[in-house]
């Protein structure tokens, strides 16, 4: 939990998000991460959720919907993987999620409440991994991964994705 994984254990396009996550448990990370995000989301009005940085770019809401459908896919995978299911797992389009959901729809109470059950239930599974489970390999997207890379993924791309609630959106996180 607290090595960073090895290239060999991810596709290089994952490169990015595991580069931003600091040292340290990955676990201890994941739960300081909801914290901050469930702060942001308690501090938000419902017109700054809605706000848009520019036409055909999300919301904030649905930045945070994001997150979550992200957590839940990526979550599922880590499960299969430290399992030991060897079943080649298909990719997903984000742009085609997100088009399909009503996030905006939701209030920042729904979204804190969604959030804050699926990096609950993340948080659970990796908690209960065993060491070997950690470093089980599986085919993601045509790519190999570790279990491992994949809990670092998620931190990851969580943290690009404050980054851009920040610089973009104005939010403080």
């Amino acid at each position: 939990m607290n090595e960073r994984p090895e290239p060999q254990e991810y596709a290089s396009f994952y490169e990015g998000y595991i580069r931003q996550v600091p040292e340290g448990n990955v676990l201890e990370l994941l739960e300081k991460q909801a914290k901050q995000v469930i702060a942001a989301l308690q501090s938000l009005t419902e017109d700054q959720a809605n706000y848009r940085y520019a036409e055909g770019k999300w919301s904030v809401k649905e930045v945070f919907g994001h997150l979550i459908d992200n957590e839940r896919i990526m979550s599922g995978r880590l499960l299969r993987v430290a399992r030991g299911d060897m079943t080649s797992l298909p990719g997903y389009d984000q742009d085609t999620l997100m088009g399909s959901h009503p996030f905006d729809s939701y209030t920042v109470a729904d979204l804190a409440e969604e959030y804050e059950a699926v990096r609950h239930s993340t948080l659970l599974m990796l908690r209960r991994l065993s060491p070997e489970a950690w470093l089980r390999t599986g085919v993601v997207n045509d790519y190999s991964t570790t279990a491992r890379a994949i809990a670092w993924v998620i931190t990851g791309h969580e943290l690009h994705h404050l980054s851009v609630l920040r610089d973009r959106y104005e939010v403080r996180v």
